[in-house]
């Protein structure tokens, strides 16, 4: 493929990962978990199963769209710094990987309020609990991954910001929006009152502005030519 179909692809990508992540990570729980109410959150499940599903399916878009842009990020940055375009793609790799496990958590709860047989031993009440606890469970293994998440996105702000061929204002965006990540995380272990979930919210305008061009300008692919030539990779 040309280097423009990497570029279409990213952008394409992005948007899918935007839209099924704000749809299962964001609108899904916001209208199924009542926080501190067990009760109500297990009656929320119970009553929506198909809008819990389908939270989880947003989740499998997010993270097929994922695991895709490591590649198309390579691809796009390597003629900066291979390496750290390697290494951006090793992070976001591992982010994801453990967001996976951490889904199991969401899901646990359509299992335990079945009350299968083996879960006679439980009372309603303690089911609605464990669903509850396992639902926060899944919140907190989403802070892990954020920082790996976070890393993969400064590595590709600097090499955005390097390349000379998608405009440096990206790679700014996208290195504030990596760090809002990692700081977030951060607190959230060290001193978790001021874990401000707007930290997040800094890769609203980099990620939308960086799919945009994409999806319509591209890169400018004399100068990625260029860089890949001098870098020693075959052109197309």
């Amino acid at each position: 493929m040309t280097i423009q179909k990497y570029a279409r692809i990213a952008g394409v990508l992005m948007l899918l990962s935007f839209v099924a992540g704000g749809f299962g990570e964001a609108y899904i729980p916001s209208q199924l978990i009542v926080s501190g109410d067990a009760a109500a959150t297990a009656a929320n499940i119970k009553g929506f199963g198909s809008l819990f599903r389908w939270g989880f399916a947003g989740y499998l878009v997010e993270a097929t769209c994922d695991i895709g842009l490591s590649l198309m990020f390579f691809v796009l940055l390597r003629p900066v710094r291979k390496d750290i375009a390697l290494l951006a793609a090793f992070f976001g790799l591992v982010g994801t990987a453990i967001f996976a496990a951490a889904e199991l958590f969401y899901l646990a709860p359509s299992l335990i309020l079945r009350g299968n047989g083996y879960l006679n031993t439980f009372s309603t009440d303690q089911l609605n609990t464990l669903a509850l606890l396992s639902l926060k469970l899944f919140a907190l293994g989403g802070v892990i991954p954020a920082v790996f998440y976070g890393v993969a996105w400064v590595l590709r702000g600097y090499l955005i910001f390097r390349s000379g061929y998608l405009p440096r204002f990206l790679g700014i965006l996208m290195t504030l929006a990596g760090l809002g990540f990692i700081m977030r995380n951060v607190l959230l272990i060290l001193a978790p009152a001021y874990a401000s979930g707007s930290l997040l919210l800094l890769m609203v305008p980099g990620g939308l502005a960086l799919t945009a061009w994409l999806l319509v300008k591209g890169v400018n692919e004399q100068r990625w030519n260029e860089q890949a030539s001098a870098a020693g990779f075959v052109t197309s």
